[in-house]
């Protein structure tokens, strides 16, 4: 009988907890009376360094139901590193992890089709949205262009994929070999290759407070997934500079024939234009080249991606 454990990282949530776990101990205890699962299985909040009382709800849900356990880390690190500080966690408990958002927004139903998948084989199994009714013009746009914008740089990324998935024991084991600091898991788990699969499910509102990830926070995201999955932005700049290069030779030829010609003229609009393009174009290139250098500094600085303070089996 398969041991599951659902990893929900918690930031702030102590809006949403009480109802979120009213309606995951119900999904856990339907699977365990049908026994689908383990009675040893376990709803795993994990905290990301809350301001708020959410450790103090954990604690208490944890003292009045068995199924629910918590993890504290010592400070926030973000949602990818509380989300792998979980699946490290509860690896060594669990035959299979599956990672959801503690707002509920992905539909807990389609927990039972994880499973199904699991046990006919698969280690890794994606939860998909089939569609974004619900969502803004505006919102779908971003969203959507999120992931195209990740492929078309290169980031091996799932459609429409955020971080709804059940991964198997084996899964998480190779996913732990992986070693750099800064994670951007959409990207890192499908290298793990294994037999993958998805299933798709319709995405609520919100059940109370706040989104995690608005606008600057998806940008943020994406070029985080960029610039650790990717070195194309390095690549178009060495393409850019050869094709200013070229430019600047055609230049000099028509500048060397007009001379010889006597149609040579004073061009001060030309000469700014040319400095303010050449001088941008190189900040933008320091810039990005920036950024790689940024993250190879803290890569080789090997820091811990998140410290354990509490954790309630």
């Amino acid at each position: 009988m398969t041991t599951l454990y659902l990893a929900v990282p918690c930031y702030n949530e102590q809006e949403v907890l009480p109802d979120t776990t009213k309606k995951l101990l119900a999904k856990m205890r339907s699977l365990i009376d049908c026994g689908k699962i383990s009675p040893d299985s376990r709803i795993m909040y994990i905290d990301d360094g809350s301001k708020d009382s959410t450790w103090s709800i954990i604690s208490e849900l944890h003292e009045k139901y068995p199924l629910v356990a918590g993890l504290k880390l010592s400070r926030n690190r973000g949602h990818q590193n509380a989300l792998y500080g979980g699946l490290m966690g509860a690896k060594r408990h669990a035959d299979a992890v599956i990672s959801i958002d503690a707002d509920l927004q992905d539909d807990i139903n389609a927990i039972d089709l994880m499973l199904e998948k699991f046990e006919s084989g698969c280690d890794i199994v994606y939860g998909v949205r089939s569609k974004r009714d619900s969502d803004s013009l505006f919102k779908r746009a971003t969203a959507e262009g999120f992931y195209k914008f990740l492929k078309f740089m290169g980031a091996e990324v799932v459609f429409n994929h955020a971080d709804y998935r059940l991964m198997s024991k084996r899964a998480i084991d190779e996913l732990e070999h992986f070693g750099e600091v800064n994670l951007f898991l959409r990207g890192i788990v499908p290298m793990l290759g294994f037999r993958t699969d998805s299933v798709e499910y319709e995405r609520a509102e919100r059940l109370a407070g706040k989104s995690k990830y608005p606008l600057k926070k998806m940008l943020s995201l994406a070029w985080e997934g960029v610039t650790s999955l990717s070195i194309k932005p390095i690549r178009f700049i060495t393409v850019l500079g050869a094709a200013v290069f070229l430019v600047s030779i055609i230049m000099l030829i028509y500048s060397l024939i007009s001379h010889f010609l006597g149609n040579t003229t004073l061009g001060w609009t030309s000469l700014i234009v040319s400095i303010w393009a050449i001088g941008g174009l190189q900040l933008l290139a320091i810039g990005i080249i920036g950024e790689y250098l940024g993250k190879i500094y803290l890569e080789t600085k090997h820091r811990p991606r998140f410290i354990v303070d509490k954790f309630l089996k």
